[in-house]
């Protein structure tokens, strides 16, 4: 019997340091599955329409080590994410920190992290 393999992309192949993100918005979903977390966000576009913007975190076991839990992200509270796009300009990014509201800021344990932004 066949298993399929999940993809799994280096940060470069996928995502753009040269277009940093700051996206703010509302917690529409979140998928807490290896190899990666995922969450999603309603974010006010300039034109005023709504967009679904996709953040790539990292796999939930190093988010737990870093105090960062499902839970952390409710559906409907407004959070902060900065991060970079998606090389293909979709909005998708990997998510390098999340601002909760209150003003806690914790990494989002992606790659982005690593990133060389220089």
């Amino acid at each position: 019997a066949a298993v399929p393999a999940l993809a799994h992309h280096s940060f470069a192949a996928e995502y753009d340091t040269s277009k940093p993100v700051t996206v703010t918005g509302s917690v529409t979903k979140g998928e807490w599955t290896n190899p990666h977390a995922r969450f999603y966000l309603d974010a006010k576009e300039p034109d005023g329409s709504i967009a679904n913007w996709g953040f790539e975190l990292g796999s939930p076991n190093l988010l737990i080590r870093y105090g960062f839990t499902r839970d952390l992200l409710k559906i409907g509270s407004e959070v902060t994410v900065e991060g970079f796009q998606a090389k293909d300009a979709s909005k998708v990014a990997s998510g390098k920190t999340v601002k909760f509201p209150g003003g806690k800021v914790m990494s989002a344990g992606s790659s982005a992290d690593l990133a060389d932004t220089k």
